[in-house]
């Protein structure tokens, strides 16, 4: 398995380590429950150095970005991110993926276990005076997430995060350390940044330290891949594997706000344009009654009828409810319907509700 620049650092202070898409990774430290309270309190850090990074070159990497991804990158400015999703011509959904614009080239961020699919289907897909170039094992990713985020980083930068908007980036120094510094994260705190720095270890840990310092005054906690997961659901972010893939279209994952079909030929603009016009099923929210949490892959029925699956579930700490994502046929996943999930040969019962469940 490969391993981070923090590796280290995480079998140092008690990290619980795991398999995940190729990387020896933290599941928790002292606990998901802790660990997520954390963020939603104060703040957390993420190492997420598993990660993928592209960078996308030449005179034509607008041109092909555009017909690559569903979202319209023309729209970007220097310094600007945006979220969006590479399909097939069919629309099934390759992945989903940050664009940056650094002005004179673009650096796509995929997600760890699609790195070498994500990176043979650009290829497939070149055109033009494009080049790629695959900077993942170069680059630490930390992600400092929560309040009190920007008082921790603050005194470890001259840049004034307090100017740097919701999904902009810039590049600066952090703990002297050349970085780029991005206003984005997958915890849904509005106040969060994604540091990506050189993967050298003895750089890496310096600057895990130098965080780590900074935010002592503010009960900073290292969090990992558990509260992670159950932080991003309950904004119903969505788990590529989980609640989207090949198999799916953005709109019926419920990603039709970057799917953009007026902005001219992308992959799978024609499936996209059919499903918004004859819709089959949608990803949707729901809550459970009782305190059996609802898992991937459990099926989910209205009477004697099977009416979808679920993809992802957990118990929401912050509510104190079992929660989760399903897709759910068309007629039965509009807001309030009763349905029941199938849960170790047992049906229970939940509601579809309105997302994000944190308001």
């Amino acid at each position: 398995m490969k391993k981070t620049a923090f590796y280290n650092i995480h079998k140092s202070i008690g990290g619980k380590m795991v398999e995940f898409a190729g990387y020896e990774m933290p599941v928790q430290y002292e606990g998901i429950i802790a660990e997520h309270k954390a963020v939603r309190g104060s703040a957390g850090i993420f190492d997420v150095s598993h990660m993928g990074e592209v960078e996308v070159r030449g005179k034509d990497a607008l041109a092909y970005l555009q017909k690559l991804t569903t979202n319209d990158v023309s729209k970007l400015e220097k310094g600007d991110v945006q979220y969006s999703a590479m399909c097939l011509k069919d629309g099934g959904i390759v992945d989903d993926l940050l664009v940056y614009n650094f002005g004179d080239h673009y650096m796509l961020v995929i997600n760890a276990s699609n790195i070498d699919k994500d990176i043979n289907w650009m290829k497939e897909n070149l055109f033009g005076d494009v080049t790629l170039k695959n900077i993942s094992d170069e680059t630490s990713l930390l992600a400092v997430q929560g309040k009190n985020s920007i008082n921790i980083l603050q005194q470890l930068t001259d840049t004034d995060l307090s100017q740097l908007e919701y999904y902009k980036f810039t590049e600066g120094k952090i703990a002297g350390q050349d970085a780029v510094i991005s206003h984005t994260g997958y915890t849904g705190e509005k106040v969060c940044f994604e540091i990506y720095s050189s993967s050298d270890v003895k750089k890496s840990e310096e600057l895990w330290n130098a965080i780590f310092e900074a935010g002592k005054e503010f009960g900073l906690k290292p969090a990992g891949l558990g509260a992670r997961d159950t932080l991003r659901l309950e904004y119903a972010f969505r788990l590529y594997g989980n609640d989207m893939d090949e198999t799916n279209n953005t709109i019926e994952a419920g990603l039709g706000w970057i799917t953009k079909p007026d902005k001219g030929e992308f992959n799978g603009r024609e499936a996209v344009l059919h499903a918004k016009e004859n819709p089959v099923k949608k990803l949707v929210g729901f809550v459970v009654e009782g305190r059996m949490p609802a898992r991937h892959g459990q099926e989910v029925y209205s009477g004697g009828e099977k009416i979808g699956v679920v993809t992802s579930g957990s118990l929401s700490p912050m509510l104190n409810k079992n929660i989760g994502l399903a897709y759910i046929n068309n007629g039965f996943n509009k807001t309030g319907t009763p349905v029941e999930i199938l849960v170790r040969d047992k049906r229970i019962k939940a509601t579809i509700t309105k997302t994000p469940f944190l308001q």
